[in-house]
């Protein structure tokens, strides 16, 4: 019966993909324009396959299906700029964070992931996400890229292979190992190599800094790391936190930082290096709260997380339901003084907040992304708290509409990074069609009526079913 659904959904998909389009009646967000174009005479949609051939007055060719979208309001579909596929969110999925391998080996959550793929697609496209970027994982996110370009309810998938390190993290290391520590200049472009031959669309740098691991005695590394990729055109991202590493990182070459500076605020000096660099930014806010909420029980999951975020990865987020003898000290802390774990996120949120409005008022192009897969940070619906944090920074509605098309579809780069993130002639025809306006207020942004991924319709309240 499985198989015959499968067959049956594939053939739906594949003869609307033929099919032509006509989406009338909307109101039209046009977010790298700052505009909102209300109905009128010049604003139907026409797609004829996967793309949107124009937008204009209604005349339609003979056998065109028109969808009546008077009342509604269509964006071009999100991108999620900051995801792991090889984490589920669930309380198991970092044992170098909280080894619970006693209670579920690690080796069953990695299966139980690569078996949920296509559950985690799907929960992508019902929250309007038409694209993502997998910011590193196992050599096995070649795979999963693969896999996305062939399945019809899937977002387009731009993706980083095994980041290279500071640190080592051998509690993730199955044979695949997801993070690989480098040690000298050599061995980065060596492994740079070794990426490039799976045509990646980043590489990644996890520039992790303790007393052991100073700033400065990376910095050769992240040099050699830049200047490989660069050599095979192939961009850098770099995980850096404090303002240090931040600022390192983009004096060595680095295209993109994947986080907010968390650690103090940041300073004119560093605003002007992200300008004259082109850095985009992606703030990830969400992750920094999900991990000491999720810990003290005290996780504040959205409506949209509850309703369209995978049920067993959030039952497993309850810590009450783990044995205590087989709790890592880490939880038994959290729980012990639950006060203390939310004062530490307001902290982080008290220099992360300001200074992405600071970033966002000096023109640094903001990419949305939540750092979704770990613990805590629900694949899909995490974009919505996402918006909402990112209102708190003190960003228009406008804003954060821009951070998730025009300036996301820069961060995921490549050809199709150009014909995605904006409704335009020739551009994928990858759009959400929604019942209220998040120009008006942002929480509407996941009042999803239908979304379009390559020209096929999925009416919202049918894709996970």
């Amino acid at each position: 019966m499985k198989v015959f659904l499968f067959l049956f959904t594939l053939l739906v998909a594949i003869a609307a993909r033929g099919e032509k389009l006509a989406l009338d009646g909307a109101t039209l967000v046009y977010p790298d324009r700052n505009e909102v174009r209300y109905p009128h005479t010049n604003t139907t949609i026409v797609i004829n396959g996967d793309r949107i051939e124009r937008i204009g007055p209604k005349i339609l060719e003979k056998g065109t299906r028109v969808i009546d979208c008077k009342g509604k309001i269509i964006l071009p579909g999100y991108i999620d700029t900051h995801i792991h596929f090889f984490q589920s969110a669930d309380l198991f999925t970092r044992p170098d964070g909280a080894d619970l391998n006693s209670v579920r080996p690690y080796k069953d959550e990695i299966a139980w992931i690569k078996s949920h793929l296509n559950d985690v697609f799907a929960r992508y496209i019902r929250c309007g996400i038409t694209s993502v970027v997998d910011v590193g994982g196992p050599f096995w996110n070649f795979e999963v890229r693969k896999t996305a370009n062939a399945t019809a309810k899937a977002p387009r998938v731009a993706v980083a292979g095994p980041l290279i390190s500071s640190v080592s993290r051998e509690k993730l290391d199955l044979g695949d190992p997801p993070i690989v520590k480098i040690d000298s200049p050599d061995q980065a472009r060596e492994f740079v190599g070794k990426l490039a031959a799976q045509n990646p669309d980043l590489v990644k740098i996890w520039y992790i800094v303790d007393k052991d691991h100073p700033v400065d005695g990376f910095r050769p590394i992240i040099r050699a790391t830049v200047e490989e990729s660069h050599a095979h055109k192939i961009r850098v991202a770099v995980h850096a936190t404090e303002l240090e590493t931040a600022r390192a990182a983009v004096e060595e070459g680095a295209d993109i930082l994947v986080h907010s500076v968390v650690d103090k605020p940041v300073d004119d000096a560093f605003v002007k290096l992200l300008k004259d660099r082109h850095i985009i930014l992606c703030p990830t806010l969400v992750v920094f709260e999900r991990y000491g909420r999720t810990f003290s029980h005290q996780l504040n999951l959205t409506r949209e997380e509850k309703a369209w975020g995978n049920p067993e990865v959030i039952a497993s987020l309850d810590v009450r339901t783990i044995p205590s003898d087989k709790l890592p000290d880490r939880i038994k802390s959290a729980l012990a003084k639950p006060d203390e774990a939310l004062d530490r996120i307001k902290k982080t949120y008290e220099v992360a907040l300001p200074n992405l409005k600071k970033l966002e008022d000096a023109g640094i192009t903001i990419a949305a992304g939540t750092d979704a897969g770990n613990i805590g940070t629900i694949h899909g619906p995490a974009l919505f708290r996402e918006f909402q944090l990112m209102k708190e920074a003190g960003l228009t509605n406008m804003q954060i509409l821009q951070s998730a098309t025009v300036n996301a579809a820069k961060l995921f780069g490549g050809d199709t990074g150009a014909h995605i993130g904006k409704i335009d002639n020739g551009y994928f025809a990858d759009l959400v069609i929604l019942k209220s306006n998040p120009v008006d207020d942002i929480a509407n942004a996941s009042d999803i009526d239908t979304v379009i991924k390559n020209g096929v319709v999925y009416p919202a309240d049918s894709i996970l079913r």
